[in-house]
């Protein structure tokens, strides 16, 4: 197949191009590059050394004899290049990527939510319209997120996109399906629930062929693909606002930084390793929904793991220290957190689950690169509400911080 990778030089987006293309797909990156520009805003670097995108794919045809296209543009921004782009190239399948992900980054400033908002649901929207007008019957694979759902205890598991109900009418009480509802915890996972009531729009009004990935918290940093060459490896991510909690916690041991548990570490998150992350898009792009069938919805995780416990099994491994800190997200203290994921289950996903090999594999990572750590970056302080930042205002080695 011909496909378009949006958002192809990020944390699951350039892996994912390495396996799509080592399947032997025509793989094209369509990217702005807005995530480097963001470590330059925020005065911090991916832990693992990045190339150009351009000198990452001339190290991935080297290395593999395919070639991976690459092709700058913004999504929010430039519908009308965007349009021509697709009636262009006519991929058979569009992974969209191409979304501002971190929800810490999401609610920093006024600004940074204003930004995530026209990003995000700009980019959705622009492409959706895109593929109508230009008639190209491409499957649509959207990577969005768990946290749609918020992290709130009913005590039933999480279903795959839908939920029937019953509802009460003058002949008699009748049955629906209906989106499963919504309660997002941030301005970035807001965004992922708008995108739903898109796809759901452009489904059934325009036929479009789309599927939503619900994914967990990713871990990791190797692939079978990135491990090849060390101009291949991926971003690796320990800063406060794009750092994935299980990946800073192995950052955290391998420089001798107290583990860093926000609250009671009650919460519980789904999670899925990034070698998963890619096995479940080719998954899904071989079970591509029909014109005229409902959004086809996927949860995108392989296990639930309470924070404080992931601390824990950290510390035993490593020997660092856990140090509690407020927490500066607006979330409840506990919950749990019930997930269905059968339908990837059923298509062939052997699931990578939390391993200490793996998990060391991360730690030895952090330790060759650890030069590159700044210290100063590593708290998480991008705060939810005013009253909460204000008490969000000490690292765990007791340094005076900033907060957001």
């Amino acid at each position: 197949m011909r496909i378009a990778v949006l958002g192809g030089d990020g944390f699951v987006g350039w892996p994912t191009s390495l396996h799509l293309s080592n399947l032997g797909h025509e793989v094209h990156i369509v990217d702005n590059l807005s995530r480097r520009w963001i470590d330059t805003e925020l005065g911090v670097q991916s832990l693992t050394p990045m190339d150009s995108i351009q000198e990452r794919c001339r190290i991935w045809k080297q290395e593999s004899g395919n070639t991976i296209h690459f092709h700058l543009l913004n999504l929010a921004k430039e519908y009308e290049r965007l349009k021509q782009w697709l009636a262009d190239h006519k991929p058979d399948a569009v992974i969209h990527f191409a979304e501002q992900r971190a929800a810490p980054y999401s609610m920093k400033t006024d600004r940074h939510k204003v930004y995530t908002v026209d990003n995000n649901v700009n980019a959705t929207h622009n492409l959706l319209a895109a593929l109508v007008e230009t008639g190209i019957d491409a499957h649509l694979v959207h990577l969005g997120t768990m946290g749609v759902y918020g992290y709130s205890s009913v005590g039933a598991p999480i279903p795959e996109g839908y939920l029937d109900v019953e509802i009460d009418t003058p002949a008699g009480r009748k049955g629906m399906e209906i989106l499963y509802p919504t309660r997002p915890g941030s301005v970035y996972h807001m965004t992922k629930s708008l995108d739903q009531i898109l796809f759901q729009f452009y489904a059934q009004n325009d036929g479009l062929r789309i599927t939503d990935l619900h994914q967990g918290i990713v871990w990791g940093t190797h692939t079978d693909q990135t491990r090849r060459h060390e101009q291949l490896i991926n971003r690796f991510d320990y800063d406060g606002d794009y750092g994935t909690v299980l990946n800073r916690f192995l950052i955290q041991a391998a420089i001798g930084y107290p583990l860093t548990v926000h609250g009671t570490g009650g919460q519980t998150r789904a999670f899925i390793h990034i070698q998963d992350c890619v096995r479940c898009i080719e998954l899904a792009l071989s079970d591509a929904p029909k014109t005229g069938e409902r959004v086809k919805i996927f949860n995108q995780m392989t296990e639930t793991h309470r924070v404080r416990d992931l601390a824990q099994l950290v510390a035993r491994m490593t020997g660092a220290e856990v140090r509690m800190l407020p927490n500066p997200r607006k979330e409840a203290d506990e919950n749990d957190l019930i997930v269905k994921n059968d339908q990837f289950l059923s298509l062939g996903l052997n699931p990578i689950t939390l391993q200490e090999g793996l998990l060391a594999e991360v730690v030895d990572v952090a330790k060759k690169y650890a030069h590159r750590i700044d210290r100063s970056r590593v708290p998480a302080v991008s705060a939810w509400t005013k009253d909460i930042a204000k008490r969000v205002d000490h690292d765990p080695e007791g340094k005076k911080l900033k907060a957001v």
